[in-house]
């Protein structure tokens, strides 16, 4: 077990840098200094964060190009018609799927306070990351939607591993002054994250013998983030630096 945890620190360590961001879909909200605008880059960006890096980044650049480089005034301010016109496709995610995001942002930040008051009301509420992923995904949809997008935002209770919100929540809540991860939202501890699981995290925890469950799912996520508390009950997700470096950087 000590062995173990020197590596997991090494590795922490190692890839939890700010040479990291370059070439990590985290580099399109680092493009915004502006607090809204870091959060709507990170979460659309979080959206499309399958598949190769470099796709997802400039995919996702193209998308920030799309709004004007300024997401929320685009989200704030465009007409239907301005949205509508959009034209996007990152693997199944289509423009369909990115008109009916921007209305369920649209509605989040004129009706619910915007992301980041929306997600620390339903996890104060429930003091449970699992039903303040339910509940968000309930005020997400609550407009009229396209049945194909709902896909595109986890549905835990149907057992979703949520990888890309829990991406998006490690980026917002983490602050450990190391510059990758960004630390806006103060109201949620690090402590409740939950590890974004994907290939390269959970054949990693696999090999070392921290997950044996062969599928990438949510008791998968609970099993492994319990076991990385053991090393930091109190940022059990700064592991994922570990997981995933050793994953993709050292295959």
């Amino acid at each position: 077990m000590h062995g173990l945890y020197e590596l997991l620190e090494k590795k922490y360590d190692q890839y939890n840098r700010t040479e990291f961001i370059e070439s990590d879909p985290v580099s399109i909200p680092h493009m915004f200094s502006k607090k809204e605008n870091i959060e709507l880059a990170g979460f659309l960006t979080a959206t499309i964060a399958w598949g190769q890096r470099n796709t997802i980044i400039r995919n996702a650049r193209r998308l920030m190009e799309l709004m004007g480089n300024d997401p929320v005034s685009f989200i704030s301010d465009a007409s239907d018609t301005e949205i509508e016109r959009l034209e996007f496709c990152h693997r199944t995610f289509s423009s369909v799927d990115l008109h009916c995001f921007i209305y369920a942002l649209k509605n989040i930040y004129l009706n619910h306070g915007g992301l980041e008051t929306l997600f620390t009301k339903l996890y104060v509420e429930s003091r449970s990351m699992k039903n303040a992923f339910i509940a968000f995904r309930e005020v997400f949809f609550e407009l009229k939607h396209s049945t194909r997008t709902g896909k595109h935002v986890a549905n835990v209770s149907k057992n979703a591993s949520a990888k890309r919100l829990n991406l998006f929540l490690r980026w917002m809540v983490r602050n450990d002054d190391r510059g990758v991860d960004f630390g806006i939202w103060q109201k949620i501890p690090s402590s409740a994250l939950y590890i974004p699981l994907d290939i390269h995290s959970g054949n990693v925890a696999r090999k070392l013998e921290l997950l044996t469950r062969k599928q990438n799912d949510w008791n998968a996520v609970e099993i492994l983030t319990d076991r990385l508390r053991r090393f930091d009950p109190e940022d059990p997700v700064k592991y994922d630096f570990a997981l995933f470096g050793m994953g993709v950087f050292e295959n």
